[in-house]
């Protein structure tokens, strides 16, 4: 345990720890969508490739990283923060961090309306990786789409079941308790190693809701995966719900009791 608490993790260039992500999107209108990429200067198309690169720079240039406050860029070694691909009716967007995922998906939301690009999920990896380890060189073959699937019918298979109790319950205390009970009972899971978050879109009208909780969700599980790295084994969601709730919540003075 010594060796793995002295041992850091590998990190990307802005600073945070490398957590490979993979936005799926579904293409609605493939000529605007590649009419738009062409139009922004912080993408680039590699002919060699077929793929499209995400730098830091000119339209997203005021992203912001809080590991690198005191990182001065250079512009002639522009970060490059994510490549993209296009596969039929489909545009995957490949980051190397929750951080870079978290502000890639209000950008995209921005610059590509739902009738041309439509954000579906995110598949991401539960853990840290240590700067000696041997990491898959692509993204494809960190994820299995059947196990995927599968975890992501079994997670909301139980929300939809705890919605239903919580709906039929005869009192709003009885309604509280079905859904302290399911939080507990999640906080206490044993999280796989990779993962699909799933964007109900239709079910949110306000985009900002949809990004808060694509962060906390992904905040979470990054919280716990160094927590863990560092020898702290007992750390759990729910202990990560509760800093990431005082941080958000709590530096903008909101009382989530009124």
């Amino acid at each position: 345990m010594f060796d793995r608490i002295q041992k850091p993790f590998l990190t990307v260039e802005t600073g945070e720890a490398y957590q490979p992500v993979r936005l799926a999107y579904d293409i609605h209108d493939r000529d605007a969508l590649i009419a738009t990429l062409e139009q922004l200067s912080c993408i680039e198309f590699d002919n060699v490739s077929q793929t499209w690169t995400w730098y830091w720079r000119d339209e997203c240039d005021d992203l912001h990283f809080e590991s690198v406050d005191s990182f001065r860029r250079r512009s002639e070694n522009v970060i490059r923060l994510a490549s993209l691909q296009v596969q039929k009716n489909h545009l995957y967007v490949n980051l190397r961090s929750f951080k870079r995922a978290c502000l890639a998906v209000p950008f995209f939301y921005r610059y590509f309306e739902r009738k041309i690009l439509e954000l579906h999920h995110a598949d991401f990896i539960n853990k840290v990786f240590g700067t000696d380890e041997r990491i898959t060189h692509g993204f494809v073959e960190m994820f299995s789409e059947e196990e995927l699937e599968a975890i992501l019918k079994q997670r909301l298979d139980d929300y939809y079941a705890m919605q239903a109790r919580c709906e039929n319950a005869e009192t709003a205390e009885e309604a509280f308790g079905y859904l302290a009970e399911y939080s507990q009972a999640e906080s206490k899971k044993r999280l796989p190693y990779a993962e699909r978050y799933a964007f109900l879109l239709d079910e949110v009208e306000d985009p900002d809701v949809i990004f808060l909780g694509f962060y906390i969700y992904l905040r979470g599980r990054e919280l716990v995966a160094i927590k863990r790295w560092f020898g702290e084994t007992g750390y759990s969601l729910s202990d990560a719900a509760d800093q990431i709730i005082e941080s958000v919540f709590g530096g903008i003075g909101v009382d989530l009791l009124e």
